[in-house]
């Protein structure tokens, strides 16, 4: 089972990377990790947050970003953040339908 959590995260990573080739915007954080955070685990949100940091347009760390998203909550997000963050991770093959129950 852990084996299969790994390979879903870095399809994840991949996922995120193609919808967000130039890398993401400060903006979008909160939304794409509260949106995330629908099907992975707190640890895999973390790591995914590094990842970020580590590529991030504009200098950043991952303890910034995970401080950004446990200070604005996702019903802070407009439904227009929610559809673009969405499209984008669509665009890298994200599947956005709710998985089935393992």
């Amino acid at each position: 089972m852990a084996e299969s959590r790994s390979n879903f995260l870095t399809r994840a990573l991949g996922w995120l990377r193609a919808g967000y080739p130039d890398g993401v915007p400060k903006q979008d954080y909160v939304v794409l990790l509260g949106l995330l955070r629908r099907t992975l685990t707190e640890d895999e949100i973390r790591g995914i947050a590094a990842d970020l940091a580590a590529q991030a347009v504009e200098p950043i760390t991952a303890r910034d970003i995970e401080e950004m998203v446990s200070s604005t909550v996702l019903q802070e997000a407009t439904p227009e953040d929610v559809v673009r963050v969405s499209a984008h991770l669509a665009a890298g093959g994200w599947p956005l339908a709710d998985p089935p129950d393992a």
